[in-house]
């Protein structure tokens, strides 16, 4: 993952010799953890570089939307799913259910559980965000060469994101299963 925008200028290798070079070739050799530290600031870049697009919502309010878009989730769940506490969820929600982009619904025989949904102008700005946030991406993963690649590996680390949240959440379980059960 050599340049992060699509619009980079081209870096000139280091030269013959130099601290930079053994630097680099040392990196090249060590795919773990310096290959490791250069992959945390290239999406630390991609971050930053997705919060300046001019896509209409926020990042937040983005993944906000596109979770409850998908089928009108808990609140609860929501937070969880988006990795942020419930007070920053809420504070969130509010400012989409002012904006008129979501509503706030309690399912029928309990009260306390409300769900979230996408109101027809939040569905189009959702559609608005999505042809920015993907134009911006698109730009970039064609400037590596084998945008498809890039593609895989970013579901890779999806599933393998996934994965760690459900095991995550089954370890916090099993010791409230265990205490339950003693005598």
């Amino acid at each position: 993952m050599a340049g992060i925008e699509a619009n980079a200028p081209a870096t000139q290798a280091p030269a013959p010799g130099s601290q930079a070079q053994g630097a680099q070739a040392a990196q090249n050799e060590l795919p773990g953890a310096a290959g490791a530290e250069t992959a945390v600031l290239t999406l630390m870049r991609m971050h930053r570089a997705l919060e300046r697009i001019d896509a209409g919502l926020t990042p937040q309010q983005y993944r906000i939307l596109k979770l409850a878009g998908a089928g009108g989730e808990r609140s609860a769940r929501l937070a969880e799913r988006l990795a942020v506490a419930k007070p920053t969820l809420t504070a969130t929600a509010d400012a989409l259910v002012a904006l008129g982009y979501a509503e706030r619904e309690a399912e029928a025989g309990d009260r306390r559980v409300v769900r979230l949904r996408l109101t027809p102008a939040g569905r189009a700005a959702v559609e608005r965000a999505d042809a920015a946030y993907t134009g911006w991406l698109t730009s970039l993963l064609d400037a590596t060469g084998d945008p498809a690649a890039m593609l895989r590996a970013f579901g890779d680390l999806d599933a393998a994101m996934d994965e760690r949240r459900r095991a995550r959440k089954a370890a916090k379980a099993a010791p409230a299963r265990g205490a339950g059960n003693r005598s």
